[in-house]
This record gives structure tokens, C-alpha cells and sequence, in this order.
């Protein structure tokens, strides 16, 4: 007899729902699939099942399952998947870019992942996401998790994320859950009421299928067994193919039913049959001696997977003894050698284990599990790893209260330590259940808070402080570290009224003279809030609270805070001193590397990349941050530069690249709920359309950006400073464009600020120069602030120098200024060609510089961008000039630049390529089809625009410009 049918039978419905599920995933779009169902119901074999078929159809495997004991890590399932993939496949990390590394945290020597940066687990389970895309390239992905009803938070949480996301991937997801009171349960039926997944609840065979079942088993037709064997196996089972087979077991051992030739009858003893057969795992517990009841006892009361050495030392048996004991033919049908972890044995099954147990009243269940934790406590002293929770789990079993607490408060303080902070928090709330003492409670619940602050549940955050101050045992300078954790969280959740709460109740109870190293932590977090909350004197309070932490933090030291407060600093004296905004900078950057905070170094890196990008438009240390934060699997920090290389392409004019880009960050950003970030991105998609003069795209993304929670007031420098006021220029709105910039301004209520491009060092005064609202005293005064160096800035307050010096008859160093301003926006395509359409006009007016060339290249350039009310504005000055307006005429944009700002129009450009070829006027008419007179006007206007001397001088010129 075999042990197991090798058949999955009674499944057909079940198995063609998954292969549709799999032929779907190899064709690009994925899915997710759950079986659910009681214990022994065949979860797993279907699960075993679908692989087989995904690896027949060529399919990339990952498979991994849960455990509720050690050696169990968080993220278990995940990381078997992972490693039995790269049993398989060759997968460099290189392949994931910035997700790489943070996969480093499940796959041996893929990187550390980052620390201190507050890299969510969202971006763990993007990057499990990623790698399974990567995985099913071409040809599809199974990601099959099994008997995930046991599953760690963190697992949970990245399986959210994946049932919520796998549709674009080539990856079908395929979970066992066993069907109870679960998390993962409870998951998968929600996410199959969201239509996210589908829910595969398996019930008991039917009789047909359960005789084909044991057919199989016997190596029989179904119908060839005896019906009263067929019967009695139905009243045990009732359709359960585990406790099918099981059943089967008893009667071939106790030959109620024995073989027949090629078939199967009734043995001589059948009709003895008891109802003890109905309940075979009993019946086999019954029959096992009495030390190997003490073996399997203590192996039970561990948990479905137990190492020998700890049950060894439970039961005080010898090595071989135990050896013997649990590789005896009838143990042998209840535990095996685990197969994932070396001198450990799992059940077969988890009705074994619960058979087991079953057995044992409670006061057997609490001495066993007291004798269980002992040995754990003698073999590893210090509860390394997973042992603490293993022991802690004991320590409850056995009655012991007390010490469960404290070893789950410890356990939790590790989990968060290793950033796995939703089973912190899960540990932790155990851990206060059990507490009764002052002291212990107030140690649990201090860690409760820090790993809720750090998960991101700021409203139980908020709560438990509210308990932690009716606690004893806390000094309070712990509170004040709390409560600025508190007040932390609460920043990053746009909760600033409850942040600025939690940090005033933080100083106050570190009293009228805190402790310096004290008090800095919440200096800088005062110092984030203060620019994000309106008041006359809240910038000068910004930057005298971060230059405070800052001094302290260095003195103590506190790296990671004097990291926050330099780079703080950087953004806060900008506006008065760029170099200083440099320094602090290059400060923070080198005190990461000496304190080995690479993290934090990244940051520092994106923001000096930002520095160059405003002060000089280069933006090769951005690049370089970006790949530095790829490498490591900063994924933050990654996006945060790209969000940044974004806004630069914008300036220099590539719309199309800075489109793609944008889009490309912000799947990613709305994904891992990166919401700063994903505002940022959305202000930026509307500074595209607006530099490029789509005014409904610009409405459009600033209206998702409040529907994201952002403040349009807040951020008004960036919506109309740098959006809008463009969108209306391109418009040739120019009153439109006064307004948006008055707005702009009015978002920095005329003091210093951080948000810089915005026009009010720049396009601003251009455009009140212009309409004679400013003069030399506005420009001196603009001239010597040092926040008009960043160049694009710089080119505008050029511009408007030109204009002052035209109109006070300067003429010859107004076009000089133009120059100046040229060279200035030399690497910013749009804005340069707009400053020089707003100058030539007031050039005409005031009779100085060369405003038909301005506008030449002006129009030309909005001509090709379809910007058609600037290129229209241009060919109207350009008539009021007197010049000749460019003819658009088919081929014109073979013109050559050269010749296209000198004026030449399409048909005369047409003329000069055919007197390469020595043609007579007659002749170029008549291919032409114009007049010869036509023809010798055209050669005329040639000479005139190229300035040569004869037709054979313009004929050997036509045929360089043909090379």
C-alpha cells in the first residue's frame, strides 16, 4: 500500500480554476489564488499539485512555507520562496536596481539593507513583488506559500501588498491558509470580497471520489475494494483525505481488509471492527509505548517542528534511545526528519501533533511545557535569535506569567531592533497583557510605543501615551524620549497639531533645565514643524532650534541627529548664504561616514546633488546619489533624487523624459505609500504641463495633489510661482501671469523661505521690470541677495537688466546683458527662448539689441512646440519690427539653424539647394513652378540674409550646407 494517493482525485473543479490563474500569469497578467479548508483537507496537495503543472508548463517556481515555532524568522515563507528560486535560477540583486539590496534582509550576500532611514516594509514586499516579476519574465512565476494560517506580521503584510499589486506581474500568488480564527484567513476573504483574489474552500470528498482516493492508495480500482471497508472508511473520514488515509493505515496493519490476488477483501477479524477504527490517530496513539508517548509528548508540547537536543534534555533519554524511539515504524507514521533544518523533526501532519496532545491533561501540558522551557533556558542561556519567543511561549504554557512578559518584552525589543516592527508590535502587546509589576509594565509598554511609532500606527501611538502616563516606573526624561517619538510620527502623518502637542509635552517634562542631549531630539523635530507652520518668526526659530540640536548632537554625540539637523540647516540658510547651505551639507555627509550611517550619507548626497543642480544645473551628483541609493537599497532616498532629476529635465526643456520619469516614480511612490514623495510628484507633473503650456494637465495634477492631502497654500511658491505663471506666459496671458506670481509670492509672505524657482528672485522682478513696476533700486536690491545666484534665477534678473539698460539708452550694454542671460540659460531650452520673445518687445519699444534674431529664434523654437499663441506673438512683433515673418511652408524644418535665424523661409531655402546643381533661374522655375522674376527676387534675398558677394559665392556656400 502507499502511504499517500500520488493522484490528486476530486479535485477537477479546483484544478482548472488554478490553471486558467496560471496560463493568465504566463501571458503577463497575475493574480492570487487561496485554498482554504480544515485540517487534512488537502491544501497542501493541491498546492504540490500546481507546481508540478507550473514547472510542465516551464513556469520559474518559489516555494516556502510557515511555522508557528523555531527556528522561525520573520519572514519565513518569503525567504524559502526566495532561496529555493535561486536553488533554481541564477538571479543577480544588480537585476532589482535599489531593491536589491533591501531583498538582502531574506537572501545571504545580497547587501545589508539599509538602516536608520525609516525604509517601510512596503518596499520589502515592492522588492518581493519586483523580484517575482523578474523571476516570470517571459514565461510566468508561481509564488506558492503554504500554511500561511501561521505566518509572522511582516509576512502577512507583504502578502497584502502583493495580492493588492500582482496583476501587472507575470506571478500567480497561491496560498494555503487552514480555515479558523486567523489573520491570513481573514485576509484572503477580504481581499476576495475586493475581487483582488480568488478563494478556493475545499470540502470534504465526495464518496465517489473518496473510493477512487483509496483505490489509488491500495494500487486497486476504486470499485474493486469491499463496500463494507468503503463504508466504514466514509463513517471515519467523512470525506477527509488525510484521515482517509490515515484510516486506511489501521486496517491494512490490523488486516481488516488484506489483498486478494490483484484486488482487495474483507480479513477474517472484519467483523470485530470497533468504533475505536473510526478514530484512527487515537488508535495509533493507543499502541505506542510508554516512552515514546514521552518523546512525542514533549516534541508536541514545543510545536509541529522540534529539535531533538531540547527534547532530549525535556525527557533525559540518551542520544540513541530517543534515535530509536522516533525512528520506530509506528512513530515513524507521526514525526520525520524536518527536512529544511539538520536535528530537527517535524509532525507529518498537524492532527498528529493535536492527536498528541490530546492525550495529556492539563496538569501533564503544564509540567511538560515547564520542562521544555528549562531545557531551552540550559541549552541557550541567552535566548539568541528566535529562542526568546520560543522560551516565552513556554513560559505561558507552563503557568508562569510573569516571566512570559518579560521574555516577550524582550523578544519584541529585538524584533523592532531588527526592524521588523509589526511583530514588535505584536509581541510587545502580548507582553503588556501578562505584566502585572510596575517596572516590567512600563519596560514593555515604553518598547510598545517606539515599535508602534516606528510602524507607522500613529493613532495607537497617540493612545498608548495616554497609558504610559498612567504607568510607574518611568523617569521623565523616558516620557520625554516618548512622547518626541510620538511627535515624530505624527510630523510624517501631516498630523502637525498633534506633533506640536506631543513635542511641547516632551520639553515640559524635561523641566525648566533639561539636559542639552536631551533636549536636542526634540529641537529638530520643533525645527521640521516650524517650516511647515505659518508665523512671522517661525523660519528664524527653525534655524536657531536646528543649529542648537545640531551643536549638541555633535558634542555628545547623537549621529543620527546631528545628520537631521545639518541637512535641516542646508535648506534653511540657503536663501541667505549659499555657500553656508553648502557647508552644512558637506557637513552632514561627512559625519554619516565617520559615524557609519550610510543611510543618512545618501541623503546628505541628494541634497548636495539638488545644491549643484539650483547653483550650477549640473546634475552629475544627483545622478551619483541616485546610483549610490540603488546600490545600497535606499529606496527612499532613490526615488527622492529621481523626483529631483525630474524637476532639472523639467527646467532644461525634455519634457518627454521628464514626463517618463515622473510617471515611472510615481507608480512606484503611490505603491509603497511614500505620500511626501508622491505630493512631490504630483507638483512636479503639474510644473511639466505648465512649462509646456497645458494648462488642463496642470489643473489636473494639481487637483490630484489635493486629493493626496497636499496644501496648495503651503506650497503655493511651487503651484503658481513655477506652474502656473509659465502656463499663463505660454498663454501670452500676461496679466493671468501677474497674478499667479503675485500668488506665489504671497505664499512666502516676503520673508525667506525654502522653496526656492519660484519667480521671486527671478522671473518675477523680469516681469514687474517689464510692465515698469520695478526699477534700478528693485534690481540693485535683487542683484546683491545671494538667493538670485541660482542660475535659473540668475538668467531672468539678466534679462531684466537688459531691460533696464535698453530703456535708459544703454543700448550697446543692454545687448550685452542679453548675452549675459543667454550664457546664463544656455542649459534651459524654454525659459530661454521665452526670455527672449518678453525682451525683444520691449528692444522694439526702447530701439536697441537685435530683436528681429531674438525673435527669429523664438518663434522658431515655438513654432516646432506647437506653442502657437508665443509664436504667434513673435511673428506679430516681428511684423511691427519690420522684419520679415517666417513663411511655414512644407520643409521647413530642413532649414538649418544658421540660416533659419537669419531668416530664410522655406521656399527660398528650396531656391538654394537647386543652385547647387548650376541651374538658371528659368530652370529653378520651371521645376519650381514659379516665375524667373520670382526666382531672381528669391536669389536676392539670399545674398541679402547670407551676406555674400555674388550668385557663384551663394552656389559653393548652398553646397557646403548640402554636405
Amino acid at each position: 500500500m502507499r502511504p499517500h494517493s500520488t493522484m490528486l482525485i476530486g479535485r477537477d473543479r479546483e484544478v482548472s480554476v488554478v490553471e486558467r490563474a496560471l496560463a493568465e500569469a504566463r501571458g503577463g497578467r497575475g493574480g492570487a489564488v487561496f485554498v482554504t479548508g480544515e485540517a487534512g483537507i488537502g491544501k497542501s496537495r493541491l498546492l504540490s499539485t500546481m507546481t508540478e503543472i507550473a514547472y510542465a508548463a516551464g513556469m520559474r517556481l518559489m516555494r516556502g512555507r510557515a511555522s508557528s515555532v523555531g527556528p522561525a524568522t520573520p519572514l519565513r515563507p518569503l525567504t524559502e520562496a526566495a532561496l529555493y528560486l535561486l536553488r533554481m535560477e541564477r538571479v543577480e540583486p544588480a537585476e532589482l536596481g535599489p531593491y536589491g539590496p533591501i531583498l538582502g534582509r531574506m537572501i545571504p550576500g545580497w547587501g545589508e539593507p539599509p538602516t536608520g532611514g525609516g525604509e517601510s516594509l512596503v518596499v520589502l514586499a515592492e522588492a518581493t513583488l519586483r523580484l517575482t516579476g523578474l523571476a516570470g519574465h517571459n514565461r510566468g512565476c508561481l509564488l506558492s506559500l503554504d500554511d500561511l494560517h501561521d505566518a509572522d506580521s511582516e509576512t502577512l503584510a507583504v502578502l497584502e501588498y502583493l495580492v493588492d499589486n500582482v496583476d501587472m506581474q507575470p506571478t500567480l500568488l497561491m496560498g494555503g491558509i487552514r480555515e479558523g480564527d486567523s489573520v491570513a484567513y481573514a485576509l484572503a476573504r477580504t481581499a476576495a470580497q475586493r475581487g483582488r483574489c480568488a478563494l478556493i474552500e475545499l470540502g470534504p470528498l465526495r464518496r465517489p471520489a473518496l473510493r477512487r482516493m483509496a483505490g489509488a492508495c491500495l494500487g486497486v480500482d476504486g470499485r474493486q475494494l469491499p463496500e463494507t471497508a468503503m463504508e466504514l472508511l466514509w463513517a471515519g473520514s467523512a470525506g477527509n483525505p488525510f484521515m482517509a488515509e490515515e484510516m486506511l493505515k489501521v486496517m491494512v496493519d490490523d488486516e481488516l481488509i488484506v489483498p486478494d490476488g490483484g484486488s482487495w477483501r474483507l480479513g477474517e477479524h472484519a467483523a470485530a471492527v470497533t468504533p475505536e477504527l473510526t478514530r484512527p490517530l487515537a488508535r495509533r496513539m493507543a499502541i505506542l509505548g510508554p516512552q515514546t508517548l514521552d518523546v512525542l509528548s514533549a516534541a508536541a508540547t514545543f510545536g509541529p517542528r522540534f529539535p531533538l537536543a531540547v527534547v532530549q534534555l525535556a525527557t533525559g533519554l540518551s542520544d540513541r534511545v530517543m534515535l530509536s524511539l522516533l525512528q520506530d515504524d509506528l512513530a515513524g507514521h507521526l514525526v520525520a526528519p524536518d527536512e529544511f533544518t539538520a536535528d530537527w523533526y517535524t509532525f507529518r501532519h498537524a492532527l498528529n501533533r493535536d492527536a498528541v496532545l490530546a492525550r495529556l491533561d492539563r496538569a501533564d501540558q503544564v509540567r511538560l511545557a515547564a520542562a521544555v522551557a528549562d531545557a531551552v533556558d540550559t541549552l541557550f542561556p541567552d535566548h539568541p535569535g528566535e529562542w526568546c519567543e520560543v522560551a516565552a511561549r513556554l513560559r505561558l504554557d507552563a503557568g508562569d506569567r510573569p516571566a512570559a512578559g518579560r521574555l516577550f518584552t524582550e523578544a519584541g525589543r529585538r524584533a523592532l531592533a531588527s526592524g521588523a516592527a509589526a511583530s514588535a508590535v505584536s509581541l510587545l502587546d502580548r507582553a503588556a497583557e501578562l505584566l502585572t509589576d510596575a517596572s516590567d509594565r512600563a519596560d514593555a509598554l515604553e518598547q510598545l510605543l517606539l515599535s508602534l511609532a516606528e510602524a507607522g500606527e500613529v493613532e495607537r501611538a497617540l493612545a498608548s501615551i495616554n497609558t504610559l502616563d498612567q504607568v510607574r516606573g518611568l523617569t521623565p526624561r523616558r516620557r520625554a524620549r516618548l512622547h518626541t517619538q510620538v511627535a515624530w510620527a505624527a510630523a510624517v502623518a501631516g498630523r502637525l497639531d498633534e506633533a506640536v502637542h506631543q513635542a511641547a509635552v516632551a520639553r515640559g517634562l524635561l523641566g525648566p533645565v533639561p539636559a542639552p542631549e536631551d533636549i536636542a531630539p526634540i529641537d529638530v523635530v520643533e525645527a521640521h514643524l516650524a517650516l511647515d507652520i505659518t508665523g512671522a518668526d517661525q523660519f528664524a526659530r527653525a534655524e536657531r532650534l536646528a543649529r542648537h540640536a545640531a551643536t549638541v548632537a555633535e558634542a555628545v554625540p547623537l549621529p543620527v541627529v546631528a545628520c537631521q539637523a545639518w541637512q535641516l540647516l542646508g535648506a534653511i540658510v540657503r536663501h541667505r548664504d549659499p555657500d553656508e547651505a553648502t557647508r552644512c551639507l558637506e557637513r552632514a555627509k561627512v559625519l554619516a561616514a565617520r559615524h557609519g550611517l550610510p543611510i543618512w550619507e545618501i541623503h546628505a548626497l541628494v541634497r548636495l546633488g539638488n545644491d549643484d543642480a539650483l547653483r550650477h544645473a549640473d546634475t552629475t551628483r544627483l545622478e551619483q546619489a541616485r546610483d549610490k541609493a540603488g546600490r545600497v537599497g535606499a529606496v527612499t532616498a532613490h526615488y527622492q533624487s529621481e523626483s529631483s532629476i525630474a524637476l532639472h529635465t523639467i527646467l532644461r526643456g525634455d519634457y518627454p523624459a521628464a514626463r517618463a520619469l515622473i510617471d515611472q516614480v510615481l507608480d512606484a511612490t503611490v505603491r509603497l505609500k511614500l505620500l511626501e514623495t508622491t505630493r512631490y510628484l504630483l507638483l512636479l507633473r503639474a510644473v511639466c504641463a505648465g512649462h509646456e503650456g497645458d494648462r488642463a494637465a496642470m489643473d489636473t495634477a494639481l487637483a490630484e495633489f489635493e486629493r493626496q492631502g497636499g496644501n496648495l497654500a503651503l506650497h503655493a511658491p511651487r503651484a503658481h510661482g513655477l506652474a502656473g505663471a509659465f502656463c499663463a506666459l505660454l498663454d501670452e496671458d500676461r496679466r493671468l501671469a501677474h497674478d499667479e506670481l503675485a500668488r506665489a509670492m504671497s505664499g512666502v509672505q516676503g520673508g525667506p523661505s525654502v522653496y526656492y524657482l519660484s519667480g521671486r528672485h527671478g522671473l518675477h522682478l523680469l516681469m514687474r521690470v517689464l510692465a515698469g513696476e520695478a526699477g534700478w533700486a528693485e534690481y540693485d536690491a535683487m542683484a546683491v541677495d545671494p538667493a538670485s545666484a541660482l542660475r535659473w534665477d540668475r538668467q531672468f534678473t539678466h534679462f531684466a537688466y537688459a531691460v533696464l539698460l535698453g530703456r535708459s539708452g544703454r543700448g550697446a550694454e543692454a545687448a550685452d546683458a542679453v548675452s549675459a542671460a543667454l550664457a546664463a540659460a544656455e542649459p534651459f531650452a524654454m525659459s530661454r527662448h521665452l526670455g527672449l520673445r518678453l525682451v525683444a518687445e520691449a528692444a522694439i519699444d526702447d530701439d536697441w539689441g537685435d530683436p528681429p534674431s531674438w525673435l527669429r529664434t523664438a518663434e522658431r523654437y515655438f513654432h516646432d512646440r506647437d506653442v502657437r499663441p508665443v509664436a504667434g506673438a513673435c511673428r506679430s512683433l516681428l511684423r511691427r519690427s519690420g522684419a520679415r515673418v517666417p513663411q511655414r511652408r512644407a520643409g521647413v524644418d530642413r532649414i538649418p539653424a544658421q540660416l533659419r535665424s537669419a531668416g530664410v523661409t522655406g521656399r527660398e531655402f528650396e531656391v538654394l539647394e537647386l543652385l547647387v546643381g548650376r541651374m538658371g533661374n528659368q530652370e529653378i522655375a520651371d521645376r519650381l513652378h514659379l516665375s524667373p522674376r520670382t526666382v531672381e527676387r528669391h536669389v536676392g534675398n539670399l545674398l541679402a540674409k547670407t551676406g555674400l558677394p555674388n550668385r557663384v559665392a551663394l552656389r559653393e556656400f548652398a553646397a557646403g550646407v548640402r554636405e
